[in-house]
Parts: structure tokens; C-alpha cells; sequence
């Protein structure tokens, strides 16, 4: 019992490094993309899962400028 919440606990710190890993280097790109965004904005990238931040990172190689962002966000949350 014990070794199983001990494999719980170290699959979800990785899972949350890989969380902190990719909304770290999205929140770079956007910035050198589209320059500074509002802080609204920045909270629903926070709330993005590892595949929807990847999904982000390569979308943002078509964006121009913050708006593009705004409507990716708004038509990538429920």
C-alpha cells in the first residue's frame, strides 16, 4: 500500500514539472510572439493541460499579434 501511493506521489510531481516545464516556455514564446499579455489572458494559459499548452507552442508560429491568441484561447476552452 504504501509503494503504491509512493509511485502516486512521484507520477504526480512529474507530472506537475512537466506542467510548470511547458507553461514556462509558452509564456516565453507568446511574450517574444505577441508581445506582453494582459493578466487575464496569462490565467487561462495557466489553466491549459501539458497537450493543450504543446498544442499552444505550435499554433503560436502562425500568430501576428495578441489577438490571434485571445481567439486560439477562446476556442480551445470548453
Amino acid at each position: 500500500m504504501r509503494e503504491d501511493g509512493l509511485l502516486e506521489g512521484l507520477q504526480q510531481g512529474v507530472q506537475q514539472g512537466r506542467q510548470r516545464e511547458a507553461m514556462s516556455f509558452v509564456t516565453r514564446l507568446v511574450t517574444r510572439r505577441v508581445g506582453a499579455i494582459a493578466p487575464t489572458i496569462q490565467e487561462q494559459i495557466q489553466t491549459l493541460s501539458v497537450e493543450q499548452l504543446e498544442d499552444l507552442g505550435e499554433a503560436l508560429l502562425d500568430f501576428s499579434e495578441a489577438t490571434d491568441l485571445e481567439n486560439w484561447l477562446n476556442q480551445s476552452q470548453p
